[in-house]
């Protein structure tokens, strides 16, 4: 019970969550609840997010990322190696397990390997970095996050579809990631082995059965109702504690949002308005309203008036970039580094801003180049 009131709690002071809600309720004052709001939910997306948080909760119960951590850093040598160790685990596992979830996991060990090195005047640096690999990373696959996820679905993409507009953005991300480490000093450091993840090889079967049941499921190899059974079933004999640890908030808001934007979209006058607004810009619109309600409700908001899919695609995961809300994984290393003993919370902020600016502005040029080529 102890736990169930935790979260309970904790879905509470959810400021996005809480929003979803008033805009979902004010919007009933325009057009009544009735049975047609059923027809809002999209349940096929609400199954395979609560299905990958739940599997990914037990990988990372199950200690398998701090492992990999573990093992890559006994090959550093350097701070520059050291930084693209921290850097690139939230590039590339964000693509699988999503970028809040590689936050969560990886920016905490990233924080303790430079304490243990006595590296901390790289603290802001490199967990700013790990915010942009994780957003940047993420954009490459529908797993990578909730609004690919969404997008990748309402769209009905294959797999290659979806992957070929997202690879040319991912793969001058990662340059443009690569370049910035140039500006590390490769200073020289002992190889950690003070790091003692463990976990027992073979309890990570039925998880990794897991993971592929929902990759299955995104691939449209099986349907999500059976995705979702074999996922819960597997979870209650493996660990049913893993029920309580994934984020019910984030499912409520989708639900919420699913409601405002299906009776925005009943509101004749406000629907034709956005449709006038987004169409033939949303690259730009998806960038611009994800700066100041971040980019999972504007991808859902601006679905519902635009056909143009990989248009929308491109401009809500750019959008990931800029404000510290652009993408709510960003509040998230945020508060992990604002946690820390003698944070600079103002410095943090002022360089975020500045380099999320930065990455937004390279990016947006260059895809405009190549567009125009």
């Amino acid at each position: 019970m102890d736990k169930i009131r935790e979260k309970i709690m904790g879905i509470s002071k959810d400021p996005v969550l809480l929003v979803a809600f008033a805009v979902a309720v004010l919007s009933m004052a325009f057009v009544p609840p009735s049975k047609s709001y059923f027809d809002y939910i999209d349940f096929h997306v609400l199954s395979l997010l609560f299905s990958m948080m739940l599997v990914v909760a037990g990988l990372q119960k199950a200690g398998v990322f701090g492992c990999i951590v573990d093992y890559l850093l006994k090959f550093v040598h350097n701070t520059r190696v050291l930084a693209f160790v921290l850097i690139g685990v939230c590039f590339f596992c964000s693509m699988l397990i999503t970028n809040d979830v590689a936050l969560i996991t990886f920016v905490p060990l990233g924080m303790l390997a430079l304490a243990q090195t006595k590296q901390q005047k790289l603290l802001i640096p490199i967990v700013i970095l790990q915010t942009v690999a994780a957003n940047l990373g993420s954009m490459f696959t529908p797993l990578g996050n909730p609004q690919n996820l969404y997008l990748y679905s309402v769209s009905e993409m294959t797999m290659g579809q979806f992957l070929g507009i997202m690879a040319m953005p991912s793969i001058i991300s990662f340059i443009l990631l690569t370049v910035c480490l140039l500006f590390i000093q490769p200073e020289e450091i002992q190889p950690s082995t003070e790091f003692k993840n463990k976990t027992e090889w073979r309890k990570l079967i039925p998880w990794c059965v897991m993971f592929l049941v929902c990759l299955f499921s995104v691939l449209r190899f099986i349907p999500y109702g059976i995705a979702l059974m074999v996922v819960i079933a597997g979870v209650i004999v493996c660990d049913r504690k893993i029920l309580f640890s994934v984020d019910y908030g984030l499912l409520f808001t989708f639900i919420f949002l699913f409601i405002f934007i299906g009776n925005m979209k009943n509101i004749p006058s406000i629907s034709n308005a956005l449709s006038a607004l987004v169409g033939g810009r949303e690259i730009v619109v998806g960038i611009l309203l994800s700066q100041v309600i971040s980019n999972v409700p504007a991808a859902m908001l601006l679905s519902k008036f635009t056909m143009n899919y990989s248009a929308l695609l491109i401009g809500v995961n750019l959008g990931g970039l800029g404000t510290l809300i652009a993408s709510m994984a960003s509040v998230i290393s945020y508060k992990l580094y604002a946690s820390a003993s003698g944070a600079q919370t103002g410095k943090y902020l002022a360089a975020f801003t500045g380099v999320n600016i930065l990455f937004l502005g390279i990016l947006c040029g260059t895809m405009g180049l190549i567009a125009g080529i």
